[in-house]
């Protein structure tokens, strides 16, 4: 699932091509799904700036009634936005691509475009600041590249003894956009076994920074491809190389040597290495 480098990859290759743009036409998957919402409203309405909140995006739409709106976006697991000429008919649900799930027609001659293989992305026009139908965007926790991610608030959370430390990360009430791929990475540099329950304040601390830092690392690479993840211009991220854990089990730790290990931490595949990440 993207997360938030990958998210916030997007969002700075989308916004200078739709913000400011009006949206002419709506076209989605007859595919009933709720993660579909009532996307005709936003016809009429114009694009203003592109913002990220964890793994979601979104941005108001101003114009007549039913505007002012929100648009909220997220790509789910599969999820890839596209931006393509509107008489593309690959970017058309129902066309020779069978997994584009919805397309806004803007008045440039473009398309904004969601083709999503697994159906978890989720488009949706709501009333501005209208939370009540995403209930895990209204918990987000704070963002993890901002002020408001407070390294002593952070270190008295894990300081109470509870689930795994992996499982608090993805929980994504602590920290917003922490997905298994960069919890695994900070968990790695902090030296912190995935299934600790109780992390002291100096590890706390080093996890604190080390998300900051391998999110900030992954963000410059424009984040992680395995396979389905792009960019809006089809491009891959570029931060595969730079894994330290994830995706590596039997490999040597980078760090010491020993071979790193893998196991299931709250459901999640998960990576560490036994000698320098102790519980």
């Amino acid at each position: 699932m993207p997360e938030l480098p990958e998210v916030e990859s997007v969002r700075r290759q989308l916004a200078p091509l739709v913000e400011g743009r009006t949206v002419r036409a709506v076209a989605r998957d007859p595919y009933p799904s709720r993660r579909l919402g009532d996307v005709a409203r936003a016809v009429g309405g114009r694009i203003g700036p592109i913002v990220r909140r964890g793994k979601f995006l979104l941005a108001p739409l101003d114009g007549a009634p039913p505007h002012p709106s929100e648009l909220v976006l997220h790509l789910g697991m599969t999820g890839i936005l596209r931006v393509l000429p509107a008489d593309d008919p690959s970017g058309r649900p129902g066309g020779p691509d069978p997994h584009v799930r919805v397309r806004l027609e803007l008045d440039d001659g473009t398309a904004l475009v969601l083709r999503d293989a697994r159906r978890f992305g989720r488009v949706d026009v709501v009333a501005p600041g209208d939370r009540s139908g995403l209930p895990t965007l209204a918990a987000l926790g704070p963002e993890p590249l901002e002020d408001a991610f407070d390294p002593e608030a952070f270190a008295a959370a894990l300081a109470r003894r509870g689930a795994p430390v992996k499982a608090r990360l993805l929980d994504q009430r602590l920290v917003a956009g922490v997905g298994n791929i960069y919890a695994d990475e900070a968990l790695w540099r902090a030296r912190i076994h995935p299934a600790a329950r109780r992390v002291g304040r100096e590890r706390a601390l080093r996890l604190h920074a080390a998300v900051r830092e391998v999110l900030a690392a992954a963000v410059a690479r424009e984040g992680t491809t395995f396979r389905d993840y792009r960019l809006v211009n089809g491009a891959s991220g570029r931060y595969l190389t730079e894994l330290d854990a994830y995706g590596r089990a039997g490999l040597p730790c980078r760090r010491c040597g020993a071979t790193l290990r893998g196991s299931t931490v709250a459901q999640r595949g998960t990576v560490h290495c036994p000698a320098c990440q102790r519980a």
